[in-house]
């Protein structure tokens, strides 16, 4: 009952914005701190694997596991970054990427807005992209904040030396635990759920908040809202078309 209403919606509306989590990235073989990423575990040393299964993000994901043990940090998150460039789009990115150029292309507007840091869905072909948590494609001076993409190969050096800095290192350009998210992010989210009519989230738990405050500010403005999760979430009995599926399987459907 709900895909048929959400189509229906969805073609009709004017103004859309998508949330995305990482439940799109799972089905292309992602995973956000748990599971695989694409690349081997046993490319790792031991003592890697086990964070890596346990994943302690005070060992890894916050600035202060970056100052006290940079080397480490920096080998597990350019191990990430590989798993991330190995990774392909997959249908679900891509019927997001036709949504955008479809709604685009008849005077509307589009905007995703992703926590998923591994650019699948700029790979895929959408445009106005919104990284609410940094990507892990890039990294940034930790002197002057200036961006580096690393090539593709992995790195050779732990920590790796800032290009712009004699004393800078790189550090990968994602929000960590205790930082805040970039003020130009928020900002662009809060203008694109004001005015949009049609509301989706996309593979997220809706628990991390700001981003989980979104869908409840866009239907307050009167949005239709859809959910497309595996799993039901803390906004799956009040959105009005809660959809449990892949979103590689559904949103080409919706989109058609």
């Amino acid at each position: 009952m709900s895909l048929p209403l959400a189509q229906s919606r969805l073609a009709a509306a004017r103004h859309v914005v998508v949330l995305t989590g990482a439940g799109i990235s799972a089905e292309s073989g992602l995973r956000t701190f748990r599971g695989s990423t694409g690349a081997s575990a046993e490319d790792l040393p031991a003592d890697m694997q086990t964070l890596w299964k346990e994943f302690d993000p005070m060992r890894l994901a916050t600035p202060e596991a970056f100052d006290a043990d940079p080397a480490m940090v920096t080998r597990w998150y350019d191990w990430r970054r590989r798993g991330c460039l190995a990774a392909e789009p997959n249908p679900g990115h891509a019927a997001l990427a036709k949504l955008e150029r479809d709604l685009t292309a008849r005077g509307g507007t589009f905007t995703l807005l992703t926590q998923n840091v591994d650019r699948l869905h700029q790979r895929a072909g959408s445009v106005n992209v919104v990284e609410l948590h940094g990507t892990i494609l890039e990294w940034r001076c930790t002197r002057t904040q200036r961006r580096f993409t690393p090539g593709p190969e992995p790195m050779t050096e732990f920590p790796p030396r800032s290009p712009f800095h004699p004393e800078g290192l790189l550090r990968p350009d994602v929000v960590w635990f205790g930082e805040m998210l970039p003020e130009v992010a928020l900002a662009a989210s809060a203008r694109a759920v004001e005015r949009c009519d049609l509301f989706m989230s996309v593979g997220t738990s809706s628990v991390v908040y700001p981003a989980a405050a979104y869908v409840r500010a866009a239907s307050a403005n009167g949005a239709f809202t859809i959910e497309v999760n595996l799993e039901p979430t803390p906004i799956s009995g009040w959105v009005d078309a809660p959809i449990h599926a892949k979103a590689g399987e559904v949103l080409p459907r919706m989109v058609c």
